[in-house]
């Protein structure tokens, strides 16, 4: 079984922590990343999110959205969480984000996407 609770890194770094998921699915947390494209001083930033209902042997799909506190955009990731050969869970997701641009002329622009696998983040004892 995979479960989004907890805390996750990804391929470039960046960190983040899920909370619980209410009884609607829902979750929020918080979100760390390790790249930007501004200058701007990198912020923890918000997240919130839903995961699909699920069974107990599942491996369930889910969304969130981070609010850049540090800049104006908006990221949505949108995922599933596997647990591999090795019962390691692995967070698969794809990502949109959003920049604010000054014209409809810079559209065009304002839209990037790509791809991160994150995986659990073990405390150490």
């Amino acid at each position: 079984q995979c479960v989004l609770t907890g805390q996750w890194t990804n391929d470039l770094g960046s960190n983040m922590t899920i909370g619980a998921l209410n009884e609607k699915g829902e979750f929020s947390g918080s979100y760390h990343t390790a790249v930007t494209a501004t200058t701007n001083k990198i912020q923890i930033s918000p997240l919130q999110g839903s995961q699909h209902s699920t069974n107990q042997n599942s491996q369930p799909t889910f969304g969130f959205t981070v609010n850049w506190r540090f800049s104006d955009s908006v990221t949505v990731f949108t995922g599933q969480c596997f647990v591999d050969e090795d019962g390691r869970e692995i967070l698969k997701t794809m990502w949109l984000l959003r920049s604010r641009v000054n014209s409809i002329k810079d559209d065009w622009k304002a839209t990037m996407v790509g791809i991160n696998v994150f995986t659990r983040l073990h405390s150490r004892e």
